[in-house]
């Protein structure tokens, strides 16, 4: 569902929410401290981080400057415009149909080269990480961006209690299938369940965040709850929702949209404005939220995090590894 405005928004539409002041000063605050109020929100769920921390321990690995350029975009435009395809394919879909799905209880399948492969139950997870905001800039590959504080946990930290082994060169991620919760999955549009993957020290970079929460809130269910990965540097059809599994390989896994359409949609999918898609340019996008007579924002490679990921494609041809 695409919501439309005839005039530009007020600051007030910009930050909704009500601990939400000034985006300015949010973003400002995310650097120096996780915020209170978010691990409140997660007591009240029963997923509540074990510890609080200051958040200049990773102040050199949030996001670029550049990113303080753009405003938050409002919460009822980041629940409302979602591509979630196991709710349906229009992006008005999921936060109607999405009230299938059940949250609680929750496991994740840990898989492969692991020392310490085994299902665990998400808020067991939860109890050994510290969580935290970062508000990232989200690029979709069909030209839209958007602005959005996530609450979760750096993915590093996860992988280093698992104790992937030496073979582990790449992890891999599943949705849930489950035709009855998700009855997206009825249909054809991709093969089930979704799969994505990232390369080692990708995982491994500060910056990719497995997400349980957005805008001090637990995580929407039309979102990815109750845990979703955020790769802020790549298109956002690789930040795969809801996840139940985590496979750790020694080969390449074979990603949904890779396999549907592989001449459109790479296995990196990193955000880069030279690259366009078959059917239309990467060069600029358009801000959900924003008037519709505001300009479209040029496109930043890696989607402005250049500085804190570009040494992960030193030396590789990014047109062709895609």
């Amino acid at each position: 569902m695409l919501i439309k405005k005839k005039s530009p928004l007020s600051d007030n539409d910009v930050t909704p929410r009500q601990h939400y002041d000034n985006s300015r000063a949010l973003i400002s605050a995310s650097r120096r401290s996780f915020l209170t109020r978010s691990s409140t929100a997660m007591l009240a769920a029963g997923l509540a981080p074990s510890t609080l921390w200051a958040g200049d321990k990773i102040a050199d690995y949030l996001a670029s400057e550049s990113a303080l350029k753009s405003e938050l975009t409002p919460y009822e435009y980041v629940t409302t415009y979602n591509n979630f395809y196991e709710f349906g394919t229009a992006k008005g879909d999921p936060v109607v149909r999405a009230h299938t799905l059940k949250t609680k209880p929750w496991s994740v399948s840990i898989e492969g080269e692991v020392e310490k492969p085994g299902v665990y139950d998400l808020e067991d997870i939860l109890k050994r990480q510290q969580l935290e905001e970062r508000i990232y800039r989200l690029r979709c590959v069909e030209a839209w961006s958007m602005v959005v504080p996530w609450i979760g946990f750096p993915l590093a930290s996860l992988i280093k209690q698992l104790k992937p082994t030496s073979k582990a060169k790449y992890i891999e991620f599943t949705t849930l299938y489950d035709p009855e919760q998700m009855p997206g999955q009825r249909s054809g549009s991709l093969k089930w369940p979704y799969v994505e993957g990232l390369r080692m020290d990708e995982a491994m970079n500060p910056l990719s965040l497995m997400a349980t929460g957005l805008y001090g809130e637990m995580m929407p269910k039309q979102n990815g709850a109750p845990l979703r990965l955020v790769v802020p540097w790549k298109y956002g059809f690789k930040s795969i929702k809801s996840i139940v599994k985590i496979r750790f390989s020694e080969t390449m896994p074979a990603t949904s949209w890779n396999q549907a359409a592989s001449g459109e949609y790479g296995f990196y999918a990193n955000v880069n404005p030279q690259v366009p898609h078959p059917r239309w340019s990467q060069r600029r996008e358009r801000v959900i939220g924003a008037s519709l007579f505001s300009p479209k924002r040029n496109t930043e490679l890696f989607n402005g995090y250049a500085d804190e990921v570009a040494y992960l494609y030193k030396g590789m041809n990014l047109k062709t590894f895609f």
